[in-house]
């Protein structure tokens, strides 16, 4: 698609946020009682903001202006965050991480599919090349310190060898003959042109060659020119002139000239022509306020010092209309304390009355939000800037000098702002010595109210994770330490959508009957996209949504887990810090030396953001009873440390804890949830999900399916077995050798059922363990609570209605 395509996009998508805008404004911000009301608005909400997110994101990764990226950006880091803020509020009113979504998506016409959370491409695309880089140096090191395997270069058989030379000469003898034969055709045809000479030139069919020559040339124009109209009256071709900006437009994507194109600065232009003006300007401001502020208060104010933003806070906060009112406010407060000293004194013999406490419901409200400024922001800015802007006349999809220079023309305001604070600061303190006598914060005198002032206490104390214990190392050699210990591991290249799972209806149906909710795989994509990438992958949103700095999976084993571990750090492009048991058994003994290592993960994790750091089997960490053996009291020595660094990950430090666990029952449930602040509980495939699964990785292994493969069959038998099981048990059956034989042999489905059968399904008794040590999380209680409470109010209603019926009777 053109550029004009994904301009009209984000012109849609923007009016349709304006009128989300305001609705929220109307509704939103108005308390509600109803709380099934209220779910439906935030569902809706949820759903249209999710529709947003995807036209915005594709808008963002097609466009080529980088001015319009820009904007396209703010709003989509926006939108993202309000997604995660009604994300937030839908969990705390339902007190569940499902939500029944299926009314809401019937009633805007949309598919579950559309409410997939999308990654957006610019998490990786803008840090590609610094991935790639990382990715090599962590290459090499890790063979050099014989981590990793290079691939073992395959020896070539006598016949492929005999086989390579037999083309390779092949080619070369057809190269000569073609070289041959051109020769011979070039000798035949100067020989002809000898002869053309000896007869001599006739003028009649000279002109006939020309005449046919031309009249060719000019009828495939004619007949190219009609095609193409014909194309463009269809509407399956772009305009000439359109079509030539695309090409150009691409042109200069591949060669880079847009993407990396220099940033032009205006800078000096306007520091030369402007700089002067502003200066004045600003010195004559300061001094009228000044004297405005002297005329009501009867001194000269102090000039504001540079943390508070020096003249800019003169002009925030002295207004001479802002300081009389300040004046008059604490008169009256003054007035009031004295009133309030005088009646207090008679009435200390009186025993105070305790105050009734009033308690009042205003139902469900919104809660405060980070983004909706945001948003409103960028939407001023497209109405300003792009919305009537004519882009056809935009062909290179060049800068605009005029926004480029609005926004260095504040960056000048500041650097002349600090140079007119320095020499107004100092004429201020002249007038005063000269016309009020006072002596500035530069003098030796005091003022009295300095003499009430208390010295504050000690330096507050810093925590051991928060201190640089390694300050004359640099992150190079922390990088490599981490690298050869095995804790900073290689990151497989999965994505999120590689987690295979559909729908399943049934299960949504059956939500409203009071059994706890588990996630379907669908809803597990989203909540560790929500949870996980999107956060990671934005510094905006990170810094303003609200913060997860911790997230645990748990399910049995073989539901990908560790699949979805690194599908978060492919999709945000993080580094991936390893301290599972297993990988720290018997390195970092001890427990400085263990805050050494959370240390240096922290740091090397905070400067090469974003960053996971992986706990596989965590539950061995929270263990109950004693610890037996060295590495289990090291383990339970982490698990108390852990508190403490994610106090230590601040909202600016893009650095996420995962935790993955199969055994969660046998852990201290009370330090287990406070260390893991999202838990997801990861449920075996459904019946359509194994049968996709079965499907897709025959395939992938190299099997054709044929009728003897029967998928209904090996969906229905696989039932109880996880997505692990059925990948095992594909790589058995499709070794090499099978593969050969397929041609005379098909593939038949009780090879497949044969070797499912050495496999151990999961049973009923440990999915009832898991759905129970779930209603024990925080989350868990919370909604068999709201469940008991719903079921007392339908009991009083039944009562009630019972009541008027016998009163009737």
């Amino acid at each position: 698609m053109s550029q004009d395509t994904y301009i009209k996009l984000w012109a849609d998508t923007q009016r349709e946020l304006d009128a989300m805008l305001q609705r929220e404004r109307e509704e939103f911000l108005q308390p509600q009682e109803d709380r099934d009301k209220v779910r439906k608005m935030l569902a809706t909400a949820y759903v249209q903001y999710l529709e947003m997110f995807r036209r915005l994101e594709a808008s963002h990764d097609h466009l080529i202006h980088q001015q319009k990226r820009a904007a396209v950006r703010q709003v989509l880091d926006g939108v993202m965050g309000r997604i995660l803020e009604i994300k937030r509020e839908m969990v705390t009113l339902e007190s569940c991480e499902c939500h029944s979504m299926d009314g809401i998506l019937m009633e805007l016409q949309h598919v579950p599919e559309d409410i997939e959370i999308p990654i957006p491409k610019y998490f990786v695309k803008e840090n590609l090349r610094t991935l790639q880089e990382r990715e090599q140096y962590l290459q090499e090191i890790l063979l050099n310190a014989g981590l990793l395997e290079e691939e073992p270069v395959t020896a070539m058989t006598l016949e492929e060898g005999i086989k390579v030379i037999q083309v390779a000469e092949r080619a070369r003898q057809g190269r000569a003959r073609a070289a041959f034969m051109r020769r011979i055709y070039l000798e035949e045809k100067r020989q002809s042109r000898k002869r053309e000479k000896k007869r001599g030139k006739n003028p009649d069919l000279a002109a006939t060659c020309i005449q046919k020559v031309w009249r060719g040339y000019c009828q495939r124009k004619k007949t190219e020119k009609l095609r193409e109209e014909e194309m463009v009256f269809l509407g399956m071709s772009l305009p000439p002139d359109v079509e030539a900006r695309s090409v150009l437009q691409k042109a200069n994507v591949l060669q880079g000239e847009v993407q990396e194109r220099e940033e032009f600065s205006f800078r000096y232009e306007l520091r030369e022509a402007e700089g002067s003006h502003i200066k004045e300007t600003l010195q004559d401001q300061i001094t009228q306020c000044f004297i405005e502020c002297r005329h009501i208060t009867g001194r000269f104010p102090d000039y504001p010092p540079e943390k508070t933003g020096g003249s800019k806070a003169i002009f925030i906060e002295k207004h001479p209309e802002q300081v009389a009112e300040e004046l008059a406010a604490k008169m009256e407060a003054e007035k009031t304390e004295e009133t309030k000293k005088e009646d207090n004194k008679p009435a200390k013999a009186k025993k105070p009355q305790k105050p009734v406490k009033q308690v009042v419901d205003e139902g469900w409200k919104m809660g405060p939000s980070n983004f909706l400024s945001i948003l409103e922001e960028g939407s001023s800015q497209y109405q300003v800037f792009w919305e009537n802007r004519d882009n056809k006349s935009d062909f290179l999809q060049d800068h605009d000098p005029e926004l480029i220079k609005r926004v260095e023309r504040e960056e000048v305001e500041e650097e002349i702002r600090v140079q007119v604070d320095e020499v107004m600061q100092e004429k201020l303190l002249e007038v005063k010595q000269a016309v009020d006598g006072e002596i500035g914060p530069l003098g030796k005198k005091t003022g009295k109210g300095d003499k009430g002032k208390k010295k504050t206490g000690g330096k507050k104390k810093i925590a051991e994770l928060e201190r640089d214990l390694t300050p004359d190392r640099t992150i190079d050699s922390l990088f490599q330490e981490l690298a050869e210990e095995g804790l900073l591991i290689p990151v497989k290249n999965v994505n999120l959508s590689d987690y295979i799972g559909y729908y399943d209806c049934v299960k949504n149906m059956l939500r409203g009957t009071g059994a706890q909710p588990v996630p379907s795989i669908p809803e597990v994509r989203q909540l560790v996209a929500l949870y996980g990438i999107l956060p990671l992958g934005s510094q905006i949103v990170h810094e303003n949504a609200p913060l997860v700095k911790s997230l645990l999976l748990a399910g049995p084993a073989g539901v990908g887990k560790k699949m979805l571990v690194h599908a978060i750090c492919t999709e945000a492009g993080a580094n991936l810090f390893s301290i599972t048991p297993s990988n720290i058994a018997g390195k970092y003994p001890g427990r400085d030396a263990l805050i050494m290592m959370l240390h240096m993960i922290l740091k090397v994790g905070k400067e090469l953001q974003p960053s996971v750091v992986w706990i596989g089997d965590t539950e061995r960490m929270f263990a109950k009873g004693a610890s037996k053996g060295e590495d289990e009291v090291n383990f339970k020595r982490l698990a108390k440390l852990l508190p403490q660094f994610l106090r230590a990950v601040k909202p600016k430090d893009r650095v996420l804890l995962v935790g993955t666990t199969r055994r969660p029952f046998v852990a201290n449930l009370g330090p287990f949830c406070k260390v893991y602040q999202k838990i997801i509980l990861i449920p075996k495939p459904d019946y359509l999900t194994r049968f996709a699964l079965w499907k897709h990785y025959i395939l992938l292994g190299g099997g054709a399916l044929t009728k003897l493969v029967n998928l209904n069959c090996l969906a229905q038998v696989s039932d109880g077995f996880t997505q692990g099981h059925i990948v095992d048990v594909v790589h058995t059956v499709l070794t090499e050798l099978r593969l050969l034989q397929m041609a005379r042999k098909p593939l038949k489905t009780a090879e497949f059922v044969t070797s499912l059968a050495r496999h151990d399904p999961v049973y009923r008794e440990e999915e009832e363990a898991f759905q129970a040590w779930y209603a024990k999380t925080p989350l868990g209680k919370a909604w068999s609570a709201a469940q008991a409470a719903k079921e007392a109010g339908k009991g009083k209603k039944k009562g009630k209605k019972g009541k008027k019926g016998k009163e009737k009777k």
